[in-house]
């Protein structure tokens, strides 16, 4: 059975510069696909931190802001939350419902980023379950 984080996981991670505008990451997160990017650290900005689809929803078009005038660094959430790899999916799963979040970067055992797991795919993980891990079509 694939129970780990490690196992469902998304090794591609996506990173911007705290810089860059949100129309930049915007058009990244465009053209990859995805629904999130984790902003780099930098001298200026010590942390890492995350931008999804959410915060573009909240902090850019619920308040109609200009986002070729916003900068990555102002939208983005930090401190991350991170869960390691070999976290049980279900304890994942959790944290992301008493967190209320649907984006988390995931890290080995060094801290470093290696891949992420979002609210989507625990649509897949959902029907593997229902189906007791026996096939999953969309490895």
């Amino acid at each position: 059975m694939q129970l780990t984080v490690k196992d469902w996981m998304n090794d591609l991670v996506v990173f911007v510069d705290p810089e860059i505008t949100a129309s930049e990451a915007l058009a990244t997160m465009r053209r990859r696909y995805i629904n999130s990017v984790i902003v780099n650290k930098t001298p200026a900005n010590p942390e890492y931190g995350i931008v999804t689809s959410i915060d573009v929803c909240d902090k850019i078009v619920a308040q109609k802001r200009n986002p070729r005038e916003v900068k990555v660094r102002e939208l983005m959430n930090s401190p991350l939350v991170t869960v390691h790899a070999q976290m049980q999916i279900s304890d994942c799963a959790a944290l992301m419902k008493e967190k209320r979040i649907h984006h988390l970067p995931v890290v080995d055992n060094k801290g470093t980023i290696i891949g992420m797991i979002s609210a989507t795919d625990f649509l897949f993980i959902a029907e593997a379950m229902g189906n007791n891990f026996e096939e999953r079509a969309l490895s």
